[in-house]
């Protein structure tokens, strides 16, 4: 009797049998398809909102609409927040928010604080905008995307977009590193933040994500993590000037170090007393 089923169904049916093998078994496998099923994700959930976040363009409150869908990619990929200092957002006045960088996992922390930050937007990488309906629907929802590349263009965006924070009472998101880097420590910053910040005369608000000890991008391992997630106190720019420049950034950068080594290693910690 001829077998009902074809060679591809036989194939794809091998194939689905293997996934809890592979998933299981391989590091590389379950560390690419996090990754695949938190962007499929994300974007199939910003395309779905489109029609929503079209009725108020360019509004940073379209952010909190989307975050409420969004945040549920943390467990799919299994990852914990645990927020620290939010007290510190309970306030309408406008900052540059400024915090360390190690992942685009970091989107997914800030999908759990939207709610409780409000009216804040983000400096991203211009090719981030042409992300599909991920691109799209940020930049409707107020992202100010920059080419680092062109200095002078990126400096007039910044201006402006400081200049539309101070309008609307807003808190501006940088991350001063400038690129991801998840290595354990806190990369030097890039000044822009620091600039726009003492022109402004608006205070620098540091927030601080600890370590992914469950991510690693050399050893494509990704497995189940927690990560906290501590906001500061705003350091105040008032009566600060250009001079004032590298103080300012030294300042926020150690604080922010000391609380970075404080929070993985209280996570260390946690994981050992787990196991």
């Amino acid at each position: 009797m001829a077998s009902s089923y074809s060679y591809p169904e036989l194939f794809l049916a091998g194939f689905i049998f293997t996934l809890p093998f592979l998933y299981e078994k391989s590091n590389v496998f379950r560390y690419y398809l996090k990754f695949l099923l938190y962007y499929t994700y994300v974007l199939i959930t910003c395309t779905v909102l489109l029609p929503v976040v079209l009725l108020y363009p360019r509004d940073v409150t379209n952010l909190i609409v989307a975050s409420r869908f969004c945040r549920y990619a943390s467990h799919i990929v299994g990852v914990e927040w645990e927020l620290r200092g939010l007290e510190h957002w309970d306030t309408d006045e406008c900052c540059i928010v400024i915090s360390n960088h190690q992942s685009s996992l970091d989107i997914l922390g800030m999908f759990e604080m939207w709610p409780r930050m409000k009216r804040c937007t983000v400096v991203a990488k211009r090719p981030l905008m042409f992300a599909g309906a991920f691109g799209f629907g940020a930049w409707l929802s107020g992202l100010v995307f920059i080419d680092r590349l062109k200095t002078d263009r990126a400096r007039k965006l910044m201006k402006k977009a400081t200049d539309r924070v101070i309008r609307e009472k807003t808190k501006l998101w940088v991350f001063p590193e400038g690129a991801r880097y998840n290595k354990g420590s806190i990369q030097p910053f890039k000044k822009g933040a620091f600039y726009s910040a003492i022109d402004a005369q608006i205070p620098v608000m540091p927030v601080v994500f600890s370590q992914y000890y469950f991510l690693d991008s050399g050893t494509k391992t990704f497995e189940p993590g927690k990560v906290v997630i501590t906001t500061l106190p705003p350091i105040p720019t008032k009566g600060l000037t250009r001079d004032d420049l590298e103080f300012l950034s030294e300042k926020a950068r150690q604080q922010m170090i000391e609380v970075f080594n404080e929070s993985s290693k209280y996570l260390v910690g946690e994981k050992k007393i787990a196991v």
